[in-house]
């Protein structure tokens, strides 16, 4: 997700002709940056800009469906359950789940996706603008590594050459992470001997190495003692729940924020291990309302 569109973008976006972008950029009307001799369009901007052009009658918005869509966590999917909520979920990664959100396709979203300067907030903002969400932390969990159990020559990135590898989702922030680290220490998914399926949950990845299906796969410290693997920490993410405002003081929402605050929560985290609630609750954004 760029922050910013091209003029072919935004020509797209808009539904109008490249000659027309150009024009609306010439005339001010639209922010815009001059750059290396292209002109590029700030995407959350832009986004503002047409919740500001809006005209007409206030037309009540449909419901949202009660549906936690984005990157799986053991954790947190523990929590639905033992909660009550009532709220389904449709795990298929953090960008996959921005997307499910802004097209209120579901209320929420988890996200742990890493940004220069932080975790989510730019990666909200470049998809949505400032709609009306909510950022809420639930944890920084710690992750690495998970080797199969008798695999042991591993200790990070540059011995992961030739090796078994479980992948990830392309819409999984993990998978992103995993990419971006290997191009560090000079490897690509072609140097690797990955296993023609990806894993689309957290669990799912922890099953085929304890099954002994892969050697290694980027995951979760969490998962290690319950399934028998070793962890390798790499590194440490914070992970969030994007919500949509509206729904976020709704009786599903506020049963499972309720539920994330008590004690039977912090037990379980503890028992998982791998998770820091310091700063549960906290909230790193919070969209305008208009």
């Amino acid at each position: 997700m760029s922050q910013y569109l091209t003029t072919r973008e935004l020509a797209d976006l808009l539904r109008i002709g490249e000659r027309k972008a150009y024009d609306l950029a010439s005339s001010g009307e639209i922010p815009c940056v001059r750059a290396m001799g292209k002109l590029l369009f700030p995407k959350a901007e832009v986004i503002a800009w047409l919740n500001a052009s809006r005209s007409g009658p206030q037309v009540a918005e449909p419901p949202l469906p009660p549906i936690v869509a984005g990157s799986h966590d053991p954790l947190l999917d523990w929590a639905l359950r033992e909660s009550g909520s009532g709220l389904a979920t449709y795990y298929d990664g953090s960008f996959d789940g921005l997307k499910r959100l802004s097209d209120r396709t579901a209320q929420a979203a988890a996200l742990h996706i890493h940004e220069p300067d932080g975790f989510n907030t730019q990666s909200l903002q470049d998809g949505m603008g400032n709609a009306p969400v909510i950022l809420y932390q639930i944890a920084h969990r710690r992750r690495g590594l998970l080797l199969a159990p008798g695999v042991s020559d591993i200790s990070g990135f540059p011995d992961l050459k030739a090796r078994c590898v479980i992948l990830r989702q392309d819409s999984a922030a993990s998978q992103r992470l995993f990419d971006t680290e290997l191009a560090r220490h000079g490897l690509g998914r072609e140097d690797l001997n990955p296993l023609p399926v990806c894993a689309r949950t957290e669990e799912e990845l922890a099953n085929a190495l304890r099954d002994g299906k892969a050697e290694i796969g980027f995951g979760l410290g969490a998962l290690a003692r319950s399934y028998g693997l070793t962890f390798v920490q790499t590194h440490s993410e914070r992970l969030d729940l994007a919500i949509w405002r509206r729904a976020f003081f709704d009786p599903p929402m506020q049963t499972l924020t309720q539920f994330l605050q008590s004690e039977r929560f912090s037990e379980r985290a503890a028992e998982l291990g791998g998770y820091d609630l310091t700063n549960l609750g906290q909230i790193h954004h919070n969209g305008a309302s208009g």
